[in-house]
């Protein structure tokens, strides 16, 4: 059970990887699609704000249905519902077909965040569920990391809706090895994961859904990681497109440099997780051990405004790159919040699903308003990235002074903790 443990948070990384592959091919394939459909930069915006409608508005619902069914069950119905809808974007020929795809896909994705943060908080204990979560978190480095080469070399040989057939086919190969080589109780039988962490008793108190909004630690986690979401899905969505249209790239240097960022951010994200565990243990409270590491990861990704004003490559990319990788280190404590602060181990999943929906509303405003403006001012991307610059700040202050101490939430009164 020990080892399981870890083979656990492994297939996790890679079911986030692959989710960030299947969600980011769209943005790898947009200047191709663009040009084959006779798409302009805001019907795109549009279509890549389709994805986070239903992942945001399917966030609570799936939470709920991961703390009922169990995340063992939960994680491989969300990955093969993806999947599937990935492949089937390959069958469209509109911007109406690939807007209601990308709807459908939103559905299965919204499952993967909040099953892991379930399996996190029964299989580690507080001290070691930062890096545990930095580690399946970085899957969605490496998944963007990833997606920018491979997509790009499918694209360039057998064209763009190979791309999406060969993406969505990973997810059906990794529902195949989860069965195959999970190990562990069901949702209901804890009693083999004592083996691994002592989990908190089970409560016959239930706690109503609307009641957990009565916290203002809850609204802080929903407002830090909005502002969050807003920086990371440039990444996910327009950056390709930037690095094509405003510098320049070709296909075969969008697939090198372009990675650039991304792999930054996976060892920072690593780091986050090891740093944030490591003052806890050392003395710490928890609370201090994981908004420092939020607080201070926030404050230092405002540097991505800085690349709007350079013209130097490899300075710009270093900037990109920093601020990546200090919103990585932030996110590994962001998402040990759940565990950390759920009243009861009942509502991990379904406080994960409620944070992530805020969150996910930025991946709406972001692509939408970042298209529109790129119409309005004739392809600058400049307003965009000075945008997220000051979402960064608002984030570090949310995670400062709106969330109060990080422990779990009071379960019969409305609180301002």
């Amino acid at each position: 059970m020990r080892k399981m443990r870890w083979m656990v948070i492994f297939l996790c990384f890679l079911a986030i990887a692959i989710n960030y592959i299947d969600r980011a091919n769209l943005a790898v394939a947009a200047p191709s699609i663009e040009k084959e459909l006779g798409i302009g930069p805001a019907q795109m915006g549009l279509i890549l704000s389709g994805f986070f409608w239903t992942y945001a508005f399917m966030q609570i619902p799936f939470g709920w249905f991961a703390d009922r069914v169990g995340a063992r069950i939960a994680l491989p119905i969300a990955v093969g519902w993806w999947s599937i809808f990935t492949a089937a974007t390959a069958a469209v020929s509109s911007a109406a077909g690939m807007f209601g795809c990308r709807l459908l896909l939103g559905i299965g994705e919204a499952g993967a965040y909040p099953s892991c943060a379930k399996l996190v908080s029964q299989w580690f204990k507080p001290q070691e569920r930062a890096i545990a979560t930095s580690i399946f978190d970085s899957g969605s480095r490496v998944g963007s990391a990833l997606s920018i080469p491979i997509v790009a070399l499918i694209i360039s040989q057998l064209g763009w809706k190979a791309a999406f057939v060969i993406t969505g086919l990973l997810g059906v190969v990794w529902v195949i090895g989860w069965f195959a080589i999970y190990r562990g109780p069901a949702h209901g039988d804890m009693t083999g994961e004592h083996d691994v962490v002592p989990t908190a008793p089970r409560t016959a108190v239930k706690v109503p859904l609307g009641s957990l909004f009565r916290h203002r630690t809850l609204w802080g986690m929903m407002l830090g990681f909005f502002c969050l979401n807003f920086v990371i899905y440039f990444f996910i969505t327009w950056f390709p497109s930037y690095l094509v249209q405003a510098r320049g790239f070709s296909l075969t240097s969008l697939g090198t440099l372009g990675m650039i960022p991304a792999l930054m951010a996976i060892p920072s994200g690593w780091l986050g997780g090891w740093v944030s565990d490591a003052l806890y243990r050392r003395g710490w409270s928890l609370t201090a051990a994981r908004k420092t590491c939020m607080v201070g990861g926030m404050l230092m990704s405002s540097i991505i405004t800085l690349s709007a004003f350079t013209t130097n490559t490899y300075l710009m990319l270093a900037f990109f790159g920093i601020a990546y990788g200090s919103l990585a280190f932030a996110a590994a404590s962001i998402w040990s919040l759940p565990s950390d602060v759920a009243p009861t181990p009942d509502y991990v999943a379904s406080i994960g699903g409620i944070q992530n929906f805020a969150s996910n509303l930025a991946g709406i405003v972001i692509t939408t308003f970042t298209g529109i403006m790129l119409a309005m001012t004739k392809g600058s991307f400049t307003i965009p990235l000075v945008v997220a610059g000051g979402f960064c700040f608002l984030g570090a202050f949310s995670y400062l002074v709106l969330v109060g101490r990080v422990e779990p939430l009071s379960i019969d009164a409305a609180s301002d903790r």
